[in-house]
This record gives C-alpha cells, structure tokens and sequence, in this order.
C-alpha cells in the first residue's frame, strides 16, 4: 500500500513537473550584454532581470504560448513568442537604442514630422511624464516643465494662466488637437478636466508662432494632443486621494461599432470640499471645487483612408473661496466675503482630410463658455464664443515641402462690467504660407508669412524664418526669427481687477502688441560605451516687444492702469535641459532657465511683475525590476520676483523669496494594476512664510472701516496703519502645503 501511494505521488510530481519548464536567455545590444534588462511574461507577474552579462533565467513556466518582454530604459521594447513544450528552452534578444528624438510633432509645421527633423525646436512630454507627479489637472502638470510657470493670479478663487519664458498668461496659446479653443477667459478652465488617460503627448513652443496661429501666440503655444480611438486601450481608470480631501478619478473606454467607427469617452471627476486655513487668516487656503468634464471622440475609417474626426467636451465646475464661514445662501452678499464661479463650457473640434487627390485638411472648433461669478458683492456675468475653421493644403514640389492655409476666427465676448460696454465681436480671417525647403541631407531652411485683417486694427503681416544644421545624426542646431502680434481682450486678462478695491483705467485705445524674435536651440545627444543615453537641449532667445499692454499697479495703488508702453519691453535669456538615462534604471531629468524680463518707459528700466530671474526643474527617477517598483523625485526651485504691493507703508515683501515645492513618489506595478503614492510639497512650503500677511485686509473684505481723502487715496489709521484696501493679488505659488496622495491605475487592453 505505501509502495502504491509512493509511486502516485511521484507521478503527480513527474506531471507537474513536465507541465512547467523554464527560458533561459541573453540579452545584448550590438553584441554587448545588457545588465539590468526587464524580462517577463506579457500580462503575469512572472519576471527577472539580466545578470552583469546580460543573462537571464524565468523558472516554473506553464507548458504553452508565451510573449516574452524585454523592456529596459533607453532600449525600444522588444517582444518575442514561444512554444513551451519541454524543460527549457534559450532565446536571444537583441535591442536597439530607442532614439529620443524619433516622435512625431505637429505643432512646429502643421505637418506630422519627426521631432528631429522639424525646423522649429518643440518639446515633447508624454504620459509617462505626467504620471511622476499626478496631478488632478493639466494646468498644475506644467509645474515641473522647464521655462514654463502655472501662475496663480488670485489667492481666493485660485485662477491663474500659464507662463512661457518669464511672459505673461495672455501671450500663450493653448491648443487641444492643434484647435485654438483655450484663450482669454477659458485659459485656466480650459485645462482642467482632461482625463491624463487620454493625452497622447504635450508638444510645447517656447517663443512667437503667431506666423501659423496668430494672435495670443506670442510668447509660445501648448498644444495637447489626444490619443486617437483606434490607438488607446479598451479601458482606463485612474483615481487618487489626498490627506487634504481631494479627490481626482479618470476614466477612459474605447469602443468599435462596426467596422469603420470607433468611439472614446474620458470622464474626469474632481472634489475638494474641505475648507483648511493653516495661515489663519480666516480665508481658505485653497479653493473648494466640485468639478467634472466628459470629452468623447470619434475616428471614422474611410474608403479612402483619409483622416476623419470629431471630438467634444462638456464641462462643469462650481469653484468658491472666500472666507471659512462663507456658504451659498451669502452669495453676492456683504456680510461674508466669498468668491463663487460657476463654470459651463462645451467645445467641439473635428478634422476632416477633403475626398481630392491633393492632401487638403479642413479643421474646425467652437467653444462657448458661460461663467455666472461673484467677487464679494461685485457680479461678474460673462460668455465667451470662439468659432475657428482652418483649411490647409500640403504640396511637395521637388525640394520644397508647401503649405498653403486660409482661416477664420470668431471671437464673442461679453460681460457686465464697466471695461466692456457692449459685446465685443470680431471676425479675423487670415492667409498664410510656409515653404520649407530642403537645401541638402544636412541643411534645411523654413520660410513662412501670414496675414491676417482686424477690423479694429487694420491688415497685420507676420513672418518667420527658421533654419535647421545637423551636423551628424545625433547634433542640431536651429536658428528660428519672425514677429508676433496679439489683439487684446484687456478684461478677461486681469483678474486682480475683480477681486479687490481697485478701479480699471483705460487710458488710451488700445493697439495690437508687436514682438521680434530671435531664437537659438542646439540639441545634442550622446550615447556611451556603458549604454547610457544622454541629451543636451539648450536654447537662447531675445524678444523685443512695441505697443506692450502691461497692468501698472504703481502708479496709483487703488487703480490698474491699462495703456500702450510709451517705450519698450524686452525678454532675454538662456535655458537647458539635460536627460540622462542609465542602464541601472536610473533616469534624470534637469532643467535651468535664466531670464531678465523688463519694461523700458522714460529712460527708466524695471523688472516686469511677478516674473523671476532664474528657475529650475528636475526628475529623478528609479525603477527597481524585481519587484516592478518605480521611485520618482520631482521639484522645481524658483527665484525672486517683484510682487504688486498698495503702496510705500505695505509690510509685505516687495520680492518673493526663493522658494520650491518638491514632490515624491513611489509607484508599484502588478498585473494591470498600478499602486502609487507620495507626498506632495515634502519642504511644506506656502508664500505666507515671512510675510505678515499675504491677504490684504482680509479682516475687512468690504472696505467697511477703510477711509479716503477727497483724491481717493486711502487714509492711514490706528485701525488701518498700512492704508491698506483689501486686495487678494499679492500671489505668486501655490498656498497648499504638504499633503500624501494615494492612488490606483487599472488597464485593460
């Protein structure tokens, strides 16, 4: 009896033992072993890592068809399927160096091309990127880009604009899909309530391409693009919780119906209902918000394989700030001071590639957006229409690559304050060409021109030229110059205007701004003998701006005083950015820009306000293989910049401190789950530090107990030594401090 059992169990031993077996491998890269490579099985936990000699071993494998992966940071990923039908079996991968400048970019041209081979320097930033610091909109994503500042413009309700280069919000243009449907009064809105799931990649221009885009271009553009439906996964989910209270969820899904259709649907869903005030100040150190956003798109197949699309988005947000007892039933009072928006926006963008036998695009976008706000007391009603066709023909004859376009751009704007006394509507249509020129393999040269005709302002001519050396495969140098022109929507662009005391003064009408731009960019990558991948991106620039519209907060401190510059402004300097991978899983990522943004009026020189002279930005990354278990370190350091006081007995600081707000997190993945979490703002940073107060007057909202001379000016007294009005624009960071965030992605595919 015991012989009996011992055989049937050394039978069931011998089964289990043919049904799994094991794949031993090397893994090399133009012959040289690789150490630190990821191998697994495709959709299991099962996995190792190489050895010093690029060895590797993955025991205990089911009898049957596997996918192999091999995935190593700087290396293309590379698959490879096997038969398991015996004990062990040996596979050979050999990778090649993922080239970091092979993406394809739009917003350079117009025209898909190789990130490399564009003439006009752009920075790409994946997903990949956006998941080392998650955030619940794109706005705050922007932090850790170098050259590049989410600005926070009003420390009750927390609005703000994206800075580029040391330039103000309004000079940037915010694209989704290559669509001008972000500008003026939607720029903050319009980035938030984008799923992360569905972003194909961010494409940034440091510098004026008003040339193909025209107006509010100025400074540069952000284009968000998209993934397409026939390219995502089938489904996506995305949430994560912080020690605050916010919650952000984002979920994607992907559908085909029938044969020629496919759909995508991203829904984002943000809350923060938890009124904290650390600097006891009474007022909400960050604002209270119940927001969410649906975007679908569809991708059409044709016969005839042109491009077919259209997308849409519906958007949501209650938002207030204000003072912690504040609720609902004070709105537009003035007993309890609070801030309260109620933002409804819808957009729609399609492109459509025409049934010709010549390559003509016909793109197109409508936004409306309608705000219902109160600053204290003060209503702000306000809508906003942006209508936006463009048609583009491309055409290569011989060496030259043409592009032909013809837009058209309505703009409706409304609201009931003073600065607009009736509704401003404008058609703007525009010409524009751009040839670009390829001289031999190693020179190409980029011309182009627009025109585009204002009404109010007459025909403006805007041209650019750009000129790209690559001295070798791995080195380029570009040179880009042209002009800029922007028309100006003066009230949507200063918010301070509506959240304190002080007037709005026009003193002249305004002219359109005009800038002349140089820019250098060299782009430089090394790859070493142990592997390692290394990119040098450094660029330079000078801006020289005429007819500059600049809020002068000096001269009376209970007015904003809007005219043309009797004189000049100008925008200099140099920035860099340096990525490293190496082969032990280790990828770096820096930034550094120095910049001198000034305004020149009567001989006199000053420095711009709330601009810094230098910042930085870094990522840190680490990826441990085994288990799979990533560590990111991100932060970025600012320096000083002048900041708008009321006047010589304000005791606030003139010039903000350098200051820095660092982020960790460590993220492990399983299966097709992945587990994060962090801390946000590890230094606990927030502007108040050092000040005495970072909200003026914040114990009298309402200027109840302030007085005035016949002239206006405000009388300093035992209850008001500063002779201060309330005023919430003394802002320049984030007034958040530390916080843990934990969270969870799913994806299926």
């Amino acid at each position: 009896m015991k012989q009996t059992l011992l055989l049937f169990l050394c039978s069931i031993v011998s089964v289990y033992a043919q049904e799994n077996g094991a794949v031993l491998g090397h893994i090399t890269s133009e012959g040289a072993p690789l150490a630190y490579v990821n191998v697994y099985l495709e959709n299991t936990s099962i996995g190792t890592t190489t050895n010093e000699d690029g060895q590797f071993k993955i025991e205990n494998i089911p009898y049957g068809t596997h996918t192999i992966v091999a995935s190593f940071t700087g290396f293309k990923t590379k698959r490879q399927t096997i038969n398991l039908n015996k004990p062990s079996i040996s596979v050979l991968f050999d990778l090649n160096e993922n080239e970091s400048l092979d993406e394809i970019v739009v917003s350079g041209t117009l025209k898909p091309v190789s990130r490399k081979d564009s003439p006009v320097p752009v920075e790409v930033y994946s997903p990949a990127f956006l998941k080392k610091n998650p955030t619940p909109n794109i706005f705050d994503a922007l932090q850790n880009v170098n050259g590049v500042r989410p600005q926070l413009n009003c420390n009750v309700c927390n609005t703000g604009d994206i800075h580029i280069n040391g330039l103000e919000g309004p000079y940037t243009l915010v694209l989704i899909d290559g669509m001008p449907i972000v500008s003026g009064l939607s720029t903050v809105y319009g980035l938030s309530g984008i799923p992360n799931a569905l972003i194909e990649q961010i494409e940034i221009i440091k510098g004026p391409a008003s040339s193909l885009y025209g107006s509010e271009a100025v400074g540069g553009l952000i284009n968000v693009i998209t993934k397409s439906a026939e390219n995502t996964s089938k489904f996506s989910a995305d949430a994560f919780l912080t020690s605050w209270g916010e919650l952000n969820v984002d979920l994607g899904y992907k559908a085909n119906i029938g044969e020629k259709t496919a759909m995508l649907l991203g829904v984002n869903y943000y809350n923060y209902n938890n009124p904290i005030d650390n600097n006891n100040d009474n007022f909400t150190d960050v604002t209270l918000q119940n927001r969410v956003s649906l975007f679908q798109k569809w991708n059409f197949k044709r016969s005839s394989n042109k491009a077919f699309s259209l997308a849409g988005r519906a958007f949501y947000e209650d938002r207030w700030g204000g003072e912690m007892q504040w609720n609902p039933s004070y709105r537009g009072g003035n007993e309890v001071y609070g801030e309260s928006i109620y933002t409804k926006r819808f957009e729609l963008l399609g492109n459509y590639e025409l049934p010709v036998s010549e390559n003509i695009v016909l793109q197109f976008s409508y936004t409306n957006h309608d705000q219902n706000s109160v600053y204290g007391d003060v209503p702000y009603l306000a809508q906003q229409r942006i209508g936006f066709s463009q048609l583009t023909w491309y055409k290569t004859l011989n060496t030259h690559d043409l592009l032909f376009g013809a837009a058209t751009k309505y703009t409706y704007y409304d609201d009931n304050t003073p600065a607009t006394r009736q509704a401003d509507e404008v058609v703007i249509p525009s010409l524009f060409i751009q040839d670009n020129i390829t001289i031999n393999n190693n020179n190409t040269l980029l011309l182009g021109s627009r025109l585009d005709y204002d009404s109010r302002h007459g025909i403006i001519f805007t041209p650019r030229v750009a000129y790209r050396f690559k001295s070798d495969s791995e080195s380029i140098f570009r040179i880009n110059a042209g002009t800029g022109f922007r028309v100006v929507n003066l009230f949507t662009e200063e918010h301070a205007a509506l959240t304190g005391s002080r007037d709005v003064i026009i003193e002249n009408e305004l002219k359109p701004e005009r800038s002349y731009n140089i820019n250098l960019n060299y782009l430089k990558t090394f790859y070493t003998k142990q592997h390692q991948i290394i990119t040098v991106d450094a660029s330079a620039w000078y801006t020289y701006f005429t007819n500059v519209i600049l809020p002068d907060y000096d001269t009376n401190p209970n007015q904003i005083i809007y005219d043309n510059l009797d004189g000049y402004a100008v925008t200099t300097g140099v920035s860099a950015n340096i990525d490293m991978m190496f082969t032990n899983g280790l990828k770096v990522m820096l930034g550094a820009t120095y910049q001198d943004v000034s305004k020149t009026e009567a001989g006199i020189t000053q420095d711009q306000i709330l601009t810094e002279n230098f910042s930085g930005t870094w990522s840190i990354s680490y990826t441990f293989y085994n288990p799979k278990i990533a560590i990111d370190y991100t932060g970025n350091i600012y320096g000083p910049m002048r900041l708008p006081l009321l006047g010589d007995l304000d005791p606030r600081e003139p010039y903000s401190p350098v200051w820095s707000i660092q982020n960790i997190q460590a993220t492990y993945a399983f299966s097709n789950f992945e587990l994060y979490g962090g801390i946000k703002n590890l230094l606990n940073w927030t502007p108040n530090k050092g000040n005495p107060f970072i909200i003026a007057r914040a114990n009298d909202p309402f200027d109840k107990d302030v007085e005035f001379d016949n002239d206006g000016n405000v009388i300093a007294t035992p209850d008001n030594p500063y002779a201060l009005t309330f005023d919430p624009s003394y802002v320049y960071a984030p007034n958040q401090g530390r916080r843990i965030f934990l969270g969870l992605r799913y994806r299926l595919n």
